[in-house]
């Protein structure tokens, strides 16, 4: 029989499996869909907190098994880890990662792997959606490559400074969470566009003064870069529904915006914003379900894949200084 003591022990044990319990369904919950209960069959939310660290790793291992009978994707990887974490990559331990890899080199089926992972192909699906298109076979200068062909969208050479800012409060106009990255720089910079695309949006507004948007060619990501320079803010005859490859010359760092009115500085910090929105159905472009995610950790592992440029013929730009062809994109 249990004394009252004993209750009161069992009581606080039970409180504090329970809160462990609730905590760990609350991580799961974010970072999975409510599609069964709504019915709908798209991703409602993201979060993107892997590290740049686990990144790294996982892709090392896709390179190195890149060709062999048992190819290993950094996705799966990722995949796997997201959904033996919760979503939370804090704890990450890259022997978690070394062992699931052995296993699938060993010809063990990544379905066997993972039969038990309720969200392993929720993980699989909303990493994808941020990172598939990142690696594959490319040109460059005419050569063709396997690897990370996405770069960062600061050029080489060119110095700034960042920190995790995702969710910050603004105020101007109204208040809102800052749904981006900043980096922080000088005015001219070169911004490279970090995937190719579509130019979705190009020229003036308000919050974000001289911008452009570049839908991938999955339409699945949608990337906006803020701020940028006055009275040059472009590549030459860069125009909406162009063409842009991953690597190329698309803008300046600048302080623009914050203003109704076109070509101000009303920035106090020259800097980049740039943010990536994932799109699972065409209704959450623009409307109430729009997905941004935390692009600190990315655009610290994109800093290994900058682009160098050289000056334009006539010297009033900037341009990459390789060619690069990415093999499977619309021609």
């Amino acid at each position: 029989m249990r004394t009252l003591k004993h209750r009161f022990l069992y009581g606080i044990l039970l409180i504090s499996l329970t809160a462990t319990c609730l905590s760990m369904a609350l991580i799961a919950g974010r970072a999975r869909t409510d599609r069964q209960a709504s019915g709908e069959g798209y991703i409602k939310w993201v979060d993107f907190d892997v590290t740049a660290a686990a990144m790294n790793d996982a892709l090392q291992v896709d390179l190195s098994t890149y060709g062999t009978e048992h190819h290993v994707s950094w996705i799966d990887c990722l995949a796997y880890l997201g959904a033996r974490y919760g979503g939370s990559f804090q704890g990450y331990k890259k022997s978690d990662l070394t062992r699931f890899t052995e296993r699938l080199q060993k010809g063990e089926a990544i379905e066997a792997i993972t039969t038990n992972m309720k969200y392993f192909s929720y993980y699989r699906e909303a990493y994808g959606a941020v990172l598939d298109s990142y690696v594959g076979e490319y040109y460059r200068d005419g050569k063709l490559l396997y690897g990370l062909r996405a770069f960062s969208p600061i050029a080489s050479g060119y110095y700034y400074e960042h920190y995790d800012d995702f969710g910050a409060s603004r105020s101007y106009g109204y208040a809102r969470e800052h749904l981006g990255h900043d980096l922080m720089g000088s005015i001219g910079t070169p911004v490279i566009a970090i995937e190719s695309g579509y130019v979705e949006a190009l020229g003036w507004n308000q919050y974000g003064g001289w911008r452009v948007g570049i839908r991938s060619f999955d339409n699945q990501r949608y990337y906006y870069y803020a701020h940028l320079r006055k009275d040059h803010p472009y590549a030459p005859d860069l125009a909406a529904g162009d063409i842009v490859t991953a690597g190329d010359v698309i803008g300046y760092l600048g302080m623009t915006g914050y203003s109704a009115k076109e070509n101000v500085n009303n920035i106090n910090v020259p800097h980049l914003h740039f943010g990536i929105q994932l799109i699972f159905d065409a209704s959450q472009k623009d409307g109430v379900n729009q997905i941004w995610i935390d692009c600190y950790e990315l655009t610290k592992f994109l800093y290994k894949n900058r682009m160098e440029t050289i000056p334009t013929a006539d010297g009033k730009d900037r341009k990459a200084a390789t060619s690069i062809v990415i093999t499977d994109v619309p021609d």
